[in-house]
């Protein structure tokens, strides 16, 4: 196909307008993190009249926001290791071995993907406390009970996609494997997985980010001990104050990681992703 002359002059006005559309809001992020809170309550500057680092140091001092840090460091860790090994055995499961009711278990798990996250919550609240009046386990309000919660949303998605990329890779690598005295989870583990690497990377980031930034959930299963992030940006609004300037400071330093981390592997969830949805 040969790219006229106006076409080229439409693509670059619409790749300009969906660049502007994007950027506009993260340089109003990062501009009111950098301003004095005087500068930030009344109309907005675009050119900031003075910038300074102090809301970036508050942020740590106004709320607790190191606890929160910590606190969504180890359940998104721990929900995306989970998802990530078990998701890896289903999938090969399914992708590799025979079994009744592979086709409907297929379809139950991808099917999950379509309800919204609000028809999870009130069931997963009464089955955590039929849990805490049965065995005394406390999972509301706890680092497992959200955990499992964050499970919940990130397995299905990481099972179908980890199935698709698992049954493009030729059967004759493991096969290979085995003949020569490997057996099913050794070739697995010693032939699979490394090939199937920018699948688990896509998989693992697609976890991580989800629940990082969840909201919904984490606003009815925590408490104060164990808040995470997003609720947490939220206590930098007070009853007589709003401390714009610290809020935007926090939400680029919640976003760090996230974006570090994407930066890092970013070539092979672009991999991951395409050899899945292929597939």
């Amino acid at each position: 196909m040969i790219e006229t002359r106006n076409f080229r002059i439409l693509r670059a006005v619409v790749l300009t307008f969906l660049s502007l559309w994007v950027a506009i809001p993260l340089y109003v992020v990062v501009s009111t993190s950098l301003k004095p809170l005087k500068d930030v309550s009344g109309l907005f500057q675009w050119i900031p009249r003075e910038i300074t680092l102090a809301p970036f140091i508050d942020i740590w001092s106004t709320v607790p926001l190191a606890k929160y840090f910590q606190n969504s460091l180890i359940i998104t860790t721990c929900a995306t290791a989970f998802s990530v090994t078990v998701a890896v055995l289903a999938a090969y499961a399914i992708a590799r071995l025979p079994f009744r009711g592979k086709r409907p278990f297929s379809l139950v798990v991808l099917s999950t993907q379509m309800f919204p996250g609000i028809l999870f919550l009130l069931p997963l609240y009464l089955i955590f406390t039929q849990i805490r009046n049965i065995t005394g386990i406390q999972l509301q309000g706890s680092y497992l009970g959200l955990i499992i919660t964050y499970m919940t949303f990130t397995l299905p998605f990481a099972i179908w996609m980890l199935t698709g990329y698992f049954a493009s890779i030729p059967k004759e690598l493991e096969e290979a494997a085995m003949i020569d005295g490997t057996g099913r989870m050794g070739a697995l583990v010693r032939v699979i997985l490394p090939v199937a690497k920018p699948g688990i990377i896509a998989v693992a980031v697609y976890s991580f980010i989800s629940a990082w930034g969840e909201v919904l959930f984490a606003s009815v299963l925590t408490n104060e001990s164990t808040k995470t992030l997003s609720l947490g940006l939220k206590s930098y609004a007070s009853e007589s104050d709003v401390f714009w300037n610290q809020l935007m400071a926090a939400s680029v330093v919640v976003s760090l990681p996230v974006l570090i981390g994407f930066i890092l592997v970013q070539k092979h969830l672009v991999a991951g992703l395409s050899a899945g949805a292929v597939k």
